[in-house]
């Protein structure tokens, strides 16, 4: 059985503030798994909430000469018991390859975080044809050996459908879960991500091999996030 899982990705968003709505949705969360992943400076006050807390992004190494990053060892310190890795936007912004991604992996792995790790191609990838080449590369180069449903739940985010309010079609997203599942096998979480809101949530999740939501925008607010987490819960 796979686990159902709604994550919520904030990005670069959320103040002390925040941690009010995280705590709404700690206590609404119900009948699947839920995981915010806040800004690194939120980990500590929100780690009382009784809600799964994730890391966005993690240093392949555990210490040493690197301004501005965070390592493994430190979010787990935090409270963090999961971790993103492999997002466009840390691919694209900061340059981060496969192989760069398969080692934050596996940094994660080596002190007990579950990866989140991202897949996804952009517009001209899509328009060209190359969409399921371009996830099995991302694949192979950012898996390591050793992955296991437990350790690791792999997330397809189309680029062009993050934050773009578009969305792939049930065709397409069938298409690729389809055949990630064909890849890695049962027993993993497949997430699907891209301007996920409540409502298209339940049609997302009744589609097979679709196992939850990584989800940006409409996670930072409970009364966006709930409603699909309602919908997991009930697909």
């Amino acid at each position: 059985m796979t686990r159902k899982i709604a994550a919520g990705n904030w990005k670069m968003n959320g103040l002390r503030a925040s941690v009010e709505e995280a705590r709404a949705i700690a206590s609404g969360a119900d009948g699947c798994t839920v995981v915010i992943c806040p800004p690194a400076t939120l980990l500590v006050p929100m780690s009382a909430l009784g809600v799964a807390l994730g890391g966005q992004y993690c240093h392949a190494s555990t210490s040493g000469a690197h301004t501005g990053d965070i390592s493994a060892p430190m979010l787990a310190d935090a409270g963090a018991t999961w971790c993103i890795t492999g997002h466009s936007e840390r691919r694209a912004d900061h340059g981060e390859s496969d192989a760069d991604v398969r080692a934050q992996t596996e940094a994660a792995w080596s002190v007990g975080l579950t990866a989140i790790l991202c897949l996804g191609e952009t517009l001209a990838q899509r328009e060209a044809g190359e969409t399921l080449d371009v996830l099995r590369s991302q694949m192979d180069g950012s898996l390591p050996g050793g992955a296991t449903p437990d350790n690791t739940v792999i997330a397809y985010e189309p680029v062009w459908a993050i934050g773009t309010g578009k969305v792939a079609t049930p065709d397409q997203v069938a298409e690729v879960h389809d055949a990630l599942r064909a890849r890695v096998g049962p027993g993993f979480s497949l997430l699907y991500g891209g301007s996920v809101k409540a409502g298209n949530a339940a049609d997302l999740f009744a589609l097979d091999n679709v196992d939850g939501a990584l989800v940006g925008g409409a996670s930072l607010a409970a009364a966006d996030f709930l409603p699909i987490v309602k919908a997991l819960a009930e697909s």
